[in-house]
């Protein structure tokens, strides 16, 4: 009863957000030593290279994250206006030779020497931003639900065409689900949906079957210990689903994953949810399942209380981001999903991912204490 009157309060969507972000990041920075320390070790020299890293990025995304947390409404509308220009201007610099640079077979990468940042991380934020600011626009107007994917379609194609020229399917395939996202949020009706939905799956079904490495990927989920793709397509995804097998209910102990030795290339990006399993067990996963939740619950609560369009809009397309990546992410660790190299956010290593995800839910934090119920409370001191 008590759990219900807290979550019936505006306050709780406010606290949920603040305490499962601490977490999840705690967490992930933990993981990310554990995961990543043989790795780090044979690359670096050092065990805590790699999480040493992924601190500093964390360090300088709280700043930022506080500032947008404060920063006006006014001020989000003016950086909204040019967000798209601004996407799609630093997308194709990602593209010119000797600037942009290749991870992993995907071209989308910039930088200079250790310092290498992945734009497309910050896109997703900034496209949102513009897409809740022509949404609240149009809904002003009172246009039809067809215009909506006139509006938007165009934008979002242009900018995962510049993402797939960096051969990055993955992060296409989330741009696409948030545009589904914010479709579904603006009201369009169900048939549009259902059509857009198909033509999108189906554009990626044929990318994937184009390609014969994204066709082994795919057929290496449907079974991953088959000689025909273990040493293969299906190595991550079978070693991935050992490592949460052995893991039984409490986990083989922090640090002691076996995996984490060489069999898990990813360990502490795409694969970190199996590491958290066979280290922490059923009860690890089940409390990062619980986190994610409810940092995905009180986003969306929070796009439902607010009185202002845009923040609506914007609060869920980052919903709907999240969301996604964690479905894409938890899926390819229990190989339910081919493997799409994306991040669980604020656990995964990746600098650039976590800190465009605390910009975002800056955005969302100041959403909440913009809501007047919640700024009563904050004001008054009242829990």
């Amino acid at each position: 009863m008590r759990t219900q009157n807290f979550l019936s309060k505006p306050i709780s969507s406010y606290y949920l957000l603040l305490v499962s972000t601490v977490s999840l990041t705690s967490l992930g920075l933990v993981m990310v030593l554990s995961a990543s320390s043989i790795h780090s070790l044979e690359a670096n020299g050092s065990s805590f290279a790699i999480v040493a890293r992924q601190l500093v990025f964390l360090i300088l995304a709280l700043p930022v994250g506080y500032v947008a947390s404060r920063l006006p409404l006014e001020r989000w509308l003016s950086i909204s206006r040019y967000s798209l220009i601004g996407s799609a201007l630093v997308l194709m610099i990602v593209q010119i030779p000797g600037i942009g640079h290749s991870v992993g077979g995907n071209r989308n990468w910039v930088g200079y020497g250790p310092v290498v940042i992945q734009p497309s991380e910050f896109v997703k934020f900034f496209l949102v931003l513009w897409a809740g600011y022509m949404l609240s626009r149009y809904e002003s107007k009172g246009t039809g639900s067809g215009n909506v994917i006139k509006l938007l379609l165009p934008a979002f194609l242009a900018i995962m065409l510049l993402i797939l020229l960096g051969r990055d399917l993955g992060t296409a395939a989330v741009f696409g689900a948030i545009l589904v996202g914010l479709l579904f949020v603006s009201g369009i009706k169900l048939r549009l949906l259902g059509i857009t939905s198909i033509i999108g799956v189906s554009a990626i079904v044929g990318m994937i079957i184009t390609v014969p490495q994204r066709m082994s990927r795919l057929l290496a989920v449907l079974k991953p210990f088959s000689p025909e793709y273990y040493k293969l397509a299906g190595w991550q995804p079978a070693h991935s689903i050992m490592g949460l097998a052995s893991g039984g209910l409490y986990g083989v102990g922090l640090g002691a994953s076996r995996q984490k030795w060489g069999n898990l290339a990813e360990a502490h990006t795409d694969f970190i949810f199996s590491v958290i399993g066979e280290e922490l067990g059923l009860l690890g996963t089940l409390a990062v399942l619980l986190l994610l939740s409810a940092l995905i619950y009180s986003i969306f609560k929070i796009a439902i209380r607010a009185q202002d369009p845009m923040t609506r809009y914007v609060c869920a397309g980052i919903g709907c981001w999240i969301l996604i990546q964690t479905v894409m992410n938890i899926g390819s660790a229990t190989s339910v999903l081919p493997v799409v190299g994306v991040t669980l956010p604020l656990v995964s290593y990746g600098g650039s991912s976590l800190f465009a995800t605390i910009l975002a839910l800056g955005f969302v934090l100041g959403a909440a204490r913009r809501d007047p119920a919640i700024s009563e409370v904050l004001k008054s001191g009242r829990s």
